[in-house]
């Protein structure tokens, strides 16, 4: 009788594994989204640093009784500039937004805003990106919607443009000042 070798076996078994776990991600939710383990969650703290000529972001400003969002960006970052735009739109119609410059110099940063104008209620200045991780971003630009009292009701990867936009992020927003 011949003897098997596990060599011949775990190739077979390794690739259906594989298999098992790709056929089981193509039913997620939502595939292309990452899942935020702020969702649900008092939202975290923002950095008291702000940017210079920009106020700074204080924790009553998370708890305002109002919805807020908390955009996570960068000057350096060609989606944050694609976004803009979007993010001034919604300043315009009332809408609270706060940003936090993260992995950015403050010059840089504070030149963007005086060129391009600033939707920002307040700005925190994050040069580490310590209050990114405590929020759980990985790269801007993120945006988080925030309900009145703090909790966190959504998380947006990606910029705030096109159909993304209309049909990811509008929808989570509508919601929650519906409420």
């Amino acid at each position: 009788m011949a003897r098997i070798s596990p060599f011949m076996i775990a190739p077979p078994v390794i690739f259906a594994g594989l298999a098992a776990l790709f056929y089981v991600g193509m039913f997620r939710e939502d595939p292309t989204g990452l899942p935020s383990t702020r969702v649900g969650q008092p939202a975290p703290a923002v950095t008291e640093v702000a940017l210079v000529g920009h106020p700074a972001v204080s924790a009553e400003m998370l708890t305002s009784g109002e919805v807020t969002l908390v955009n996570f960006w960068a000057s350096w970052c060609p989606p944050c500039r694609a976004e803009h735009p979007k993010l001034l739109e919604m300043q315009a119609a009332g809408l609270r937004v706060i940003g936090v410059n993260f992995k950015d110099t403050e010059g840089a940063a504070a030149q963007y805003l005086v060129e391009d104008g600033s939707p920002f209620l307040a700005v925190a200045f994050d040069p580490k990106g310590r209050t990114a991780i405590d929020w759980g971003v990985t790269a801007p630009p993120e945006t988080f919607i925030i309900d009145g009292d703090g909790t966190v009701l959504y998380r947006f990867a990606g910029p705030l443009v096109g159909s993304d936009y209309e049909q990811r992020f509008k929808p989570e927003l509508d919601k929650a000042l519906a409420n």
